[in-house]
């Protein structure tokens, strides 16, 4: 076959017309160009050769992405806690390949389950720790330990329970060089920093708070462009972790993609807030400096186990197939203020409670100041707050909230499942107020 008849990649879409309902259009066309991609390179190298049906290529990769990395498998081996299958199997589940390749029939990695939806995803490797904080310390640690890192004193942050970036910053053993001021800093303070000491160039993503005003800061372009001259990597801590493009529904959020499309070595954001996923710390970058970060020994202290990876594995996916229903919580962004309203007038009616507009917000130290459209329930009750101390002890409890002195349930985030339950707590409050 010569290269003039390979097929275009319309053509070979033409062919997966079935898949379209199931698959996002952009991942099928991404799919039928590598496919075209390896045809052409396999001609360049032998004219002769045949590239195959490159609609079947494209059909099984795009099928691939949709099947489970981590899987329940049957051990038959006799060892009872085998390292490589998940060790101590759990109730109910059993065995899995979590440590082990079932297509070589040997030891395996145990991140490779989400890391190959986080490279293609992101477009570069990935590793996955317990958290974002442990994520930021092997960071530091591996790439800056006894040298400087330079970062803006408006970005070091602090996050729940008394988490500071510059306490983090000293355990790892990187030495903190602030520069600029908490509402001011400019690509010159950190290029008047940068000695011979300096081995990072650190970012970090207020993602809890907003500072208003009088204020200046860099692009994350002009940073990058300082670290390539003076060879010095970047690196972003994004915090919340998006992935997906939430800005039609009033979230404007860094995406990590973003990011590393800028020119950033290397990143790492949370699995459990903005991507909707279980707790955990995601790493990605140049492959360099992510191997650096997989060598490093605290990486195992640091690394999840296969109920962490069963669960960022399936979010991954649904990700990647733009199955948001499949995410709770960007469900609940996403849901229609129309559909919302509805469900707040059907729950009113039941409750003898009234409707209004109001807000919900993301929370978890995301999206300061942005805020997603409402409709509340108002519970016509005297005493809001020993209401709401009787919702909290039901069963199972029923968390509301207070403004103004009215006690309110908000739609978006109550399941429809939970319906029932919720409207019989309530009732139950009610009648002992």
């Amino acid at each position: 076959m010569r290269l003039s008849e390979l097929p275009a990649v319309h053509q070979i879409l033409e062919q997966l017309s079935d898949l379209a309902p199931r698959f996002p259009h952009s991942l099928l066309v991404d799919e039928a160009r590598a496919a075209l991609a390896r045809a052409r390179a396999l001609l360049a190298s032998d004219p002769a050769a045949d590239p195959g049906d490159l609609a079947q290529q494209t059909r099984d990769r795009v099928l691939a992405w949709e099947r489970p990395s981590l899987r329940r498998v049957i051990n038959a081996t006799g060892v009872v806690l085998h390292t490589n299958l998940g060790r101590a199997p759990l109730h109910g589940d059993g065995y899995s390949n979590l440590e082990y390749d079932l297509r070589a029939g040997r030891r395996g990695k145990r991140d490779i389950h989400a890391g190959h939806l986080l490279e293609r995803l992101l477009n570069a490797p990935a590793i996955v720790v317990n958290n974002n904080a442990a994520a930021v310390y092997l960071a530091l640690n591996e790439l800056a330990a006894g040298a400087e890192v330079i970062v803006s004193r408006g970005e070091l942050i602090e996050i729940g329970d008394g988490f500071r970036i510059p306490d983090i910053m000293v355990r790892s053993g990187a030495i903190l060089r602030e520069v600029g001021t908490t509402n001011r800093t400019r690509i010159e303070d950190y290029s008047n920093a940068i000695t011979e000491r300096t081995r990072l160039l650190m970012i970090v993503h207020p993602s809890n708070f907003r500072i208003q005003g009088f204020t200046a800061k860099p692009t994350r372009q002009e940073i990058v462009e300082l670290g390539r001259r003076r060879g010095i990597p970047v690196y972003e801590d994004l915090g919340s972790g998006c992935l997906a493009d939430l800005k039609p529904f009033g979230i404007d959020e860094p995406r990590a993609q973003q990011s590393l499309a800028d020119g950033v070595q290397i990143v790492s954001f949370s699995g459990d807030k903005l991507l909707g996923g279980p707790q955990a710390g995601i790493l990605a970058g140049e492959a360099s400096f992510v191997e650096r970060l997989r060598r490093n020994p605290m990486f195992r202290a640091l690394r999840v186990d296969k109920l962490i990876l069963t669960k960022l594995e399936q979010t991954l996916r649904a990700t990647l197939l733009e199955r948001w229903d499949d995410i709770p919580a960007l469900r609940m962004i996403r849901l229609d203020p129309a559909h919302l309203r509805a469900r707040a007038e059907a729950l009113a009616q039941a409750l003898g409670g009234t409707v209004v507009e109001g807000e919900s917000v993301i929370g978890g130290g995301s999206t300061p100041e942005q805020t997603l459209p409402a409709w509340l329930v108002v519970l016509p009750v005297p005493n809001p707050t020993a209401t709401a101390e009787r919702l909290r002890h039901a069963d199972p409890p029923v968390i509301a909230r207070i403004e103004n002195d009215n006690l309110l349930l908000d739609p978006r985030t109550i399941l429809p499942s939970e319906e029932q339950d919720l409207i019989a707590a309530v009732r139950a409050a009610v009648v002992v107020s």
